[in-house]
């Protein structure tokens, strides 16, 4: 959600409080029977009137809201050749603000991947600047990593004082419960060092998330939803538990009101990255020297493709009929394998692509390899699904597949090696 120039009208409206007294059960005036007049309004004790929630709320901000980062970007790109017509230049400047936070002491900036993305072929923007609170002058940054599949990335500005870098503490995604507090920073519409709360509404709620990867789109992830505000320009920022630490990077938000082109605003339902996936990236963010890495991948094609204006793309066995799949020995649904790549974990697990080549109308199937239906459990019916399964996965972890062959099924379990996080071509 990158925040665009957005004017924001502020009404402000007051609010009366008035109280009655009584003395016995008996209303009583200002003044009564020689007695002293009595004061309407009594003056509220505000430091006193505090709640629990609210104090903590305060603790937490003026501990960590020094960790926040205010995030600029300046792309320059062609412009609209009508605009042209009418006066305008050849090229345009495109700005672009969000947030980020510091996730280590030597000045490692966490935001999401959309925040400083370039305009175009992708990679990062052409000028990248930060701004702390209670700074002035921004200073340049640059990128250490980029994980479009995750939209995430690493930043960094080396030109930051040492004594100005205030990392905040990253939590535990894993162990969240559904209506703890939820703080979220950021800059909703260029608002900087903007704080709002709520809950935690979901601990797992699938959406896409990301850019890139096979077809071009995010990958279902599990996300945190949230009711706390999180508006354009919040993407990138944290979201925090009542400790003050980070358990998520707040990247969506629900927004019937931007479907029709507008500008999305907060519905109360927003969506964050959670900080487990982020720390296990980290490394990998890390050692990219200004590059990009790529979701876990155990080297498999799809077989089954129908045609777009893109071109083939590859989809699951849902999209044909029923009877096709009948006709075809086929499950109900699933991802067939299309191509194993050689020395992939897919190929050591014994995993078999397809060689039969049918084509119907709109499109072609490859026949009698694997059809994979799960992995670890969960149904998959496109590489969409299956790269769900590994996203979060390191070097050395396993994923087992649920495979059909013919008429057999059997379980395959596949562990990811260095392979798994190289950059691959083909489809």
């Amino acid at each position: 959600m990158k925040g665009k120039g957005v004017g924001v009208l502020l009404v402000l409206v007051g609010l009366g409080l008035g109280a009655t007294v009584l003395r016995d059960g008996v209303p009583m005036g200002a003044a009564q029977q020689g007695a002293a007049p009595v004061q309407a309004t009594a003056p509220l004790n505000e430091p006193g009137a505090r709640l629990q929630n609210e104090q903590n709320t305060i603790d937490v901000v003026n501990r960590f809201e020094p960790g926040l980062v205010f995030i600029s970007t300046e792309e320059v790109v062609p412009q609209d050749p009508f605009a042209m017509m009418f006066g305008g230049g050849q090229e345009e400047v495109q700005r672009g603000v969000g947030s980020g936070f510091f996730v280590n002491d030597a000045g490692d900036i966490l935001t999401n991947y959309h925040v400083v993305a370039g305009e175009g072929s992708g990679g990062a923007a052409a000028k990248i600047t930060v701004r702390l609170m209670g700074q002035e002058a921004s200073v340049p940054a640059e990128v250490v990593g980029l994980a479009p599949q995750y939209d995430l990335a690493l930043i960094r500005a080396p030109g930051l004082q040492k004594d100005l870098i205030r990392p905040i503490p990253l939590g535990d995604s894993a162990s969240l419960k559904v209506g703890q507090k939820a703080i979220a920073m950021g800059a909703p519409f260029g608002l900087d060092f903007s704080v709002t709360e709520g809950i935690v509404s979901s601990t797992a709620r699938q959406i896409p998330i990301g850019f890139g990867g096979v077809s071009g789109q995010g990958i279902t992830q599990k996300a945190i939803q949230t009711d706390a505000a999180i508006n354009p320009g919040n993407s990138g920022g944290p979201l925090l538990d009542s400790g003050g630490r980070v358990i998520g990077i707040n990247t969506q938000i629900y927004s019937p009101a931007g479907q029709g082109g507008g500008v999305g605003q907060s519905a109360g339902v927003g969506f964050a990255i959670p900080i487990d996936t982020a720390r296990n990236l980290l490394p990998r963010l890390q050692a990219a020297q200004g590059g990009e890495v790529n979701a876990p991948d155990i080297g498999i094609r799809g077989g089954l493709a129908v045609q777009s204006r893109q071109g083939l793309l590859p989809v699951g066995l849902s999209v044909l009929s029923s009877a096709g799949k009948r006709q075809l020995g086929l499950p109900d649904q699933g991802l067939v394998v299309g191509q194993v790549l050689p020395g992939t974990p897919a190929a050591r697990a014994g995993l078999r692509a397809g060689t039969e080549r049918q084509q119907f109308r709109g499109g072609l199937i490859l026949l009698g390899g694997d059809v994979i239906t799960r992995a670890d459990g969960e149904p998959v019916d496109a590489l969409e699904d299956l790269q769900a399964a590994l996203i979060d996965k390191k070097e050395g972890d396993t994923v087992t597949l649920t495979v059909v062959r013919g008429e057999a099924t059997r379980e395959v379990k596949v562990t990811l090696d260095a392979s798994s996080f190289t950059v691959r071509t083909g489809q």
